[in-house]
C-alpha cells in the first residue's frame, strides 16, 4: 500500500513539474552576434519571456546566416543590420513585418600608435584607402555579416580591393575580430557597441568615426507564415510589438557599458 501511495506521488511531483515546462512555447531568433556581444539581449529579452510565458531561443550569427535562417523557415524572427538584404529577404517573400528597432553607428579600430595614420583622415572611405596604401594588419569578418557588408561597400567606395598577407578574413563573431585584431596590433571594423562591450579586452582604440556612412540601424522581421507555416506568428508578432514598445525602448537607451550608451531609439 506505501509503494503504490510513494508511486502516487511520485507521479503527481512529475506531472507538477513538467506541465509549466511543456506549456512554456518557445520563439526561435536568428539575430546578429553584435547584439549578443553587447550584452543586450540579456537585458531585453527577460521582460518578453516573463510576460508572455514563453522562451527566445537566441542564434546570434552574422546577418546573411540569419536570413538564411529565415529563408528555410529554422527560425520565427530575425534582428538583423543589412538593409539591403532585409529588403531582398521580404521581396522574395521570405520576410513581413519589418520594424524598425535601434540603431547605432560603425567605428574603425586600430592600434595605440596607429602606423597607417588612420587617425589623420577626415572621413571612412579614406581612412580604409590609407589602410589599404600601408598594407596595414586588416581583419575582416569576412563572414556576410551586416558589419562585413558594410566594409565591403567601404572598400568599393575607396576603389580598393583588399587582398595580400595584410587582409585577414576571419569568418568570426564581432568580440572575437575584435581581440584577433588586438593580438596582431591591426586595424577593423567593428560596430560601436560590441566595442564598448570588448573594451576592457583589447587595446584597439577608435581611429575613425562620425561618418553618415558608418550609420548601423537594426531591423526585426517576422518570417513569413506563409511561406513556413510551422511560424509562430502570434508570439513573433507580440515581439515585435513588444520592441517597438515603449518599455523596449526604455531597455534600450538606458542599456550602458563602462557608462556609455551602446543602442539608441528614434
Amino acid at each position: 500500500m506505501k509503494s503504490i501511495l510513494t508511486m502516487i506521488i511520485t507521479a503527481a511531483l512529475y506531472v507538477s513539474f513538467t506541465l509549466p515546462a511543456l506549456a512554456t512555447e518557445h520563439l526561435r531568433l536568428a539575430t546578429t552576434t553584435s547584439t549578443e556581444n553587447s550584452g543586450l539581449l540579456a537585458v531585453l529579452l527577460p521582460p518578453f519571456e516573463q510576460s508572455n510565458d514563453c522562451q527566445i531561443d537566441v542564434i546570434a550569427v552574422g546577418t546573411g546566416k540569419a536570413i538564411k535562417l529565415g529563408e528555410s523557415g529554422d527560425v520565427d524572427v530575425v534582428m538583423v543590420h543589412a538593409r539591403s538584404k532585409e529588403d531582398k529577404f521580404i521581396a522574395d517573400g521570405y520576410g513581413v513585418d519589418r520594424r524598425d528597432v535601434m540603431y547605432n553607428d560603425f567605428v574603425v579600430l586600430g592600434p595605440v600608435n596607429d602606423p597607417a595614420g588612420v587617425k589623420q583622415t577626415t572621413d571612412v572611405v579614406t581612412a580604409m584607402a590609407t589602410i589599404a596604401q600601408h598594407k596595414a594588419t586588416f581583419v575582416s569578418r569576412g563572414d556576410d555579416s551586416g558589419t562585413h557588408s558594410r566594409e565591403k561597400q567601404l572598400w568599393r567606395a575607396a576603389h580598393v580591393t583588399p587582398e595580400g598577407n595584410w587582409y585577414l578574413e576571419a569568418g568570426r563573431g564581432m568580440g572575437e575580430v575584435i581581440i584577433m585584431a588586438g593580438e596582431r596590433k591591426g586595424y577593423t571594423l567593428s560596430d560601436r557597441g560590441t566595442y564598448l562591450a570588448f573594451s576592457g579586452k583589447t587595446d584597439l582604440q577608435i581611429v575613425s568615426q562620425g561618418d553618415s556612412q558608418l550609420f548601423n540601424p537594426y531591423g526585426v522581421i517576422m518570417v513569413n507564415p506563409k511561406k513556413h507555416p510551422h511560424v509562430k506568428d502570434q508570439l513573433a508578432k507580440k515581439f515585435l510589438d513588444f520592441l517597438v514598445s515603449d518599455q523596449a525602448k526604455a531597455l534600450i537607451t538606458g542599456y550602458r557599458r563602462g557608462g556609455e550608451q551602446l543602442f539608441y531609439v528614434q
